[in-house]
């Protein structure tokens, strides 16, 4: 029986600390939706409980945006697109 070699991955400088730095999704404040629709959507897509949910809708409604997420680059870009799904403005970028 032969084993074959083991094949170490090519590691690029760079490539894997940027995809391992936190990224976060924002939701902002707009004209349209009703504050309750807004909490409706965090808890629902998040599961947050309500006193969460209401913090960070006051949170866009009074400071103009929320982090309502933390993750990788894949789940932010996921999560901004079903808060844009909502109808909810929203982005994702690298935590600084």
């Amino acid at each position: 029986m032969s084993t074959a070699p083991v094949v170490e991955p090519e590691v690029i400088p760079g490539v894997a600390e940027e995809t391992a730095l936190p990224w976060i999704t924002l939701v902002w404040n707009d004209p349209v939706n009703l504050m309750t629709y807004v909490t409706y959507v965090f808890q629902t897509y998040f599961g947050y409980s309500r006193s969460k949910a209401e913090k960070l809708m006051l949170d866009v409604h009074t400071k103009g945006k929320a982090v309502v997420a933390h993750g990788s680059r894949e789940e932010m870009e996921r999560d901004c697109m079903a808060m844009q799904g909502y109808g909810l403005w929203s982005t994702f970028e690298k935590d600084q």
